[in-house]
């Protein structure tokens, strides 16, 4: 009896032994596959997710081997890709410096106000006079957010038509339908150019204004080739009691080169993207102006009262929390623009704008305006017996992007007669000069051969694809002139990542 329960004792004895050693194995095991979890998880993007990664190399090798010629796109710097691509994307920093709804902020913090110091000293502000959101997260939140803070629901405002060189959050609208989210939520009365001279009507504007009595007039444009008078601006809108806000989005970097007038000094608030002149991120900046804004007839100063209610009006009131790692690209940005390297630059942006209007029109295209004095040039076609959206098409089929756009007397953005062409990123690659007068001469090739195409098609933009595609000497021509485009443009560098 002793015998046979000290037998049952040892086999049990040893089942737990041995359970205790599977128990433990199966444990180390999930701690290995636990690491190498982990691991998988951490791998680089050309590991993990080579189709993506082979997506992005194909997007590298179109940005190297073509021209880009869209005039709100540029290529960044390194600085600015290794600050995307940083930490700070991990953080969490709902609220202001010092005012956070979250804690570890206490480096987030210094690169905010950071980011808000070099925003100021990169257009020459004074603190004292000015204060800058760097929270936006792009230039039509950043207006959206002004308008929220300062218009109020269905209050007024004015800005440049859509189809005369304006952005769709200036306030857009068709007889049919509101178009943008500002037309929605504020009432929107558009401002034109002349229709002969393609510059703004600064006389009707103020008659207008005098009917309309908006709350806040802006002074901006997304394709417009001359500087705006920020003087008449501000003559008009303290005619009629407005704010005047400046959105200076395409031509944030010109201004703080000084190639450019500045709409700082008659503006009470002013806007920007961060990435089109400027060559930072993809992200936007509030500049507000602070102290005193005006002495009433009765003596009394009337001050601005502007950062707090833009401020909340970025958070809480439309944005969550900021993504700090392109505030960290704003502020490095911004240090740039104080470099030598800069100005020079950014005069070399303007000289090959003008370089390349003056050849385009040496070839017979009409640019409206007659020039520019900006990045920035809008190619009329209907001479030339093109729509805007046929042009754009061939060119991009030969490697040169640009955008299709209305020109003054179009009657609908949806079928434009004109090309909207841009040199800041030609110009970040090294094109300089006799550079220029190649890609008119490729333009020019191009745009003839679409008529060549147009005149077989007819008018219609699906016939006219089809014959490109399936006619033997257009192919031959198309493929003939690509490979000299891509030819000519992968001998100039890329900033960034060499590998992607």
């Amino acid at each position: 009896m002793f015998s046979r329960a000290r037998l049952i004792y040892k086999q049990n004895h040893l089942l737990g032994s041995n359970l205790k050693v599977v128990i433990r194995k199966a444990f180390l095991n999930q701690v290995k596959m636990g690491d190498s979890a982990v691991k998988s998880l951490n791998a680089n993007l050309w590991d993990s997710d080579p189709e993506l990664f082979d997506l992005i190399k194909k997007e590298k090798k179109r940005q190297c081997s073509g021209l880009e010629m869209i005039a709100s796109e540029n290529f960044t710097s390194m600085a600015v890709l290794q600050c995307l691509g940083s930490c700070l994307s991990n953080k969490y920093s709902e609220g202001l410096p010092g005012q956070r709804y979250y804690g570890g902020n206490e480096f987030i913090d210094q690169i905010e106000i950071l980011a808000q110091k070099r925003s100021l000293e990169a257009y020459n502000l004074s603190p004292e006079e000015w204060g800058a959101n760097v929270q936006p997260l792009s230039g039509s939140p950043a207006n959206f957010a002004v308008y929220t803070a300062i218009v109020e629901p269905h209050g007024r405002i004015m800005g440049l038509d859509l189809p005369d060189g304006g952005h769709l959050t200036h306030g857009f609208f068709t007889p049919q339908k509101k178009i943008s989210a500002t037309s929605m939520f504020f009432e929107s009365m558009p401002y034109k150019v002349n229709p002969d001279t393609g510059l703004i009507d600064y006389d009707e504007l103020l008659k207008t204004a005098r009917l309309f009595r908006p709350k806040l007039i802006i002074a901006g444009t997304s394709c417009y080739s001359r500087a705006l008078d920020y003087k008449r601006f501000k003559e008009i809108c303290d005619d009629v009691g407005a704010y005047l806000m400046a959105d200076m989005a395409h031509i944030s970097g010109l201004v703080a080169a000084g190639v450019t007038p500045s709409p700082f000094e008659y503006s009470d608030i002013v806007t920007t993207t961060t990435h089109k002149s400027l060559r930072g991120p993809r992200s936007g900046v509030i500049f507000f102006r602070k102290g005193l804004r005006k002495v009433n007839n009765k003596g009394e100063m009337i001050m601005y009262d502007l950062e707090n209610k833009i401020n909340q009006a970025v958070f809480p009131g439309l944005q969550g929390g900021p993504h700090n790692h392109q505030i960290a690209a704003v502020a490095t940005a911004m240090k740039q623009t104080k470099e030598p390297a800069f100005i020079k630059y950014q005069q070399q942006v303007v000289a090959n704008a003008k370089r390349l209007a003056s050849g385009l029109e040496a070839k017979g295209y009409k640019i409206v305006t007659g020039g520019t004095d900006l990045h920035v040039l809008l190619v009329d076609l209907r001479s030339a017996k093109l729509t805007g959206s046929k042009a754009e098409y061939i060119l991009e089929e030969v490697s040169i992007a640009c955008n299709k756009n209305t020109v003054p007397g179009d009657k609908s953005a949806l079928n434009p007669s004109g090309i909207r062409l841009g040199t800041p990123a030609l110009t970040t690659r090294g094109l300089i000069g006799r550079d220029i007068d190649t890609v008119v001469h490729f333009i020019d090739r191009a745009l003839r051969l679409a008529r060549e195409i147009s005149e077989k098609s007819g008018p219609k933009l699906v016939d006219y694809k089809n014959v490109l595609h399936t006619d033997a000497i257009f192919k031959v021509k198309l493929e003939s002139l690509k490979e000299e485009v891509e030819q000519f443009s992968n001998q100039f560098p890329m900033p960034g990542y060499k590998e992607y």
